[in-house]
């Protein structure tokens, strides 16, 4: 039975893309009955009636699912933010850090911009931090297409989605990737990146070898599903030394003798990245219970 990816959703039929072209499924009924819900980027199999149409059989074990927008089996998201106009938000980009690597998405940092900074010292530095942390970081100027150039090696062959800040671009360099996406670039709205996005579905496009999300990025910030004990878990360079911790199962607020605390202390933490874990935390103390 053949397998393929499904790339779009739309009025109840599933756009199934396989090795030889693009099949219009749909699901099978059992599939309501047993509350299984194909997504967008769900790798599944078919049984197709002709060339063009057919209906999904199967659907295989996703790796990761986001929620909105609603997407599975993605590879990485690139998030991109402004060295300028807007200005760099190390603390937006640490909630999409933490929500992104929650998910168990692979995020890339992608900086846009750089050349309308009078004085780059501010901006690398954050640069050689996140780096530090392991992160993938590019810098690119405002010159869109000379942005695409250096994004291109890293749509090949994957599954992306794009988020971040509003304000800095993400539409134009889609709209360059692939004009056909004719997204608009003025309607990222100024709160979270909320998009009001013209299309009412999630697409994967082929774009430069690779497949990415139609979509303006995640409409939601918020920690769902997120425990405080995990929280560290999703700052790299806390993960890495929390074994040192006196204690098991420390948070790094409070705990005597925490690794974590003293890293901060004697700056191999950078405080901004501390004070970012302690804000994400209180949020996540403060959630309210649902029953």
């Amino acid at each position: 039975m053949p397998e393929g990816k499904i790339i779009k959703a739309l009025s109840g039929f599933y756009y199934v893309l396989s090795d030889d072209g693009i099949v219009q499924c749909r699901g099978r009924g059992v599939f309501r009955i047993n509350n299984i819900s194909p997504l967008v980027g769900d790798i599944v199999s078919f049984q197709a009636e002709n060339d063009k149409e057919g209906y999904i059989m199967d659907v295989k074990e996703r790796k990761n699912e986001l929620v909105r927008p609603p997407i599975a089996n993605i590879d990485q998201a690139i998030l991109v933010f402004s060295a300028s106009e807007p200005a760099f938000s190390p603390a937006l980009l640490d909630r999409f850090l933490v929500i992104v690597e929650a998910a168990n998405v692979m995020p890339i940092i992608c900086i846009t911009k750089k050349d309308l900074l009078e004085d780059e010292q501010e901006i690398n530095q954050y640069m050689e931090d996140y780096r530090s942390f392991g992160y993938d970081v590019m810098m690119l100027s405002s010159t869109t297409r000379e942005g695409i150039e250096q994004l291109k090696p890293f749509i090949n062959g994957k599954t992306s989605v794009f988020a971040g800040q509003s304000g800095v671009g993400k539409s134009s360099l889609l709209n360059v990737l692939n004009p056909e996406l004719n997204l608009k670039t003025d309607e990222i709205s100024t709160h979270l990146g909320r998009g009001k996005h013209t299309t009412r579905h999630v697409e994967l496009i082929e774009i430069a070898g690779g497949l990415v999300a139609d979509t303006p990025g995640f409409s939601s910030l918020e920690f769902t599903g997120i425990e405080e004990e995990d929280l560290a878990h999703y700052f790299p360079e806390m993960s890495r030394i929390s074994g040192k911790c006196k204690f098991r199962g420390c948070i790094h607020i409070n705990e005597p003798k925490c690794a974590v605390k003293s890293s901060v202390e004697s700056e191999e933490i950078p405080l901004y990245r501390y004070d970012h874990y302690k804000q994400f935390m209180e949020e996540i103390k403060g959630r309210k219970p649902r029953y």
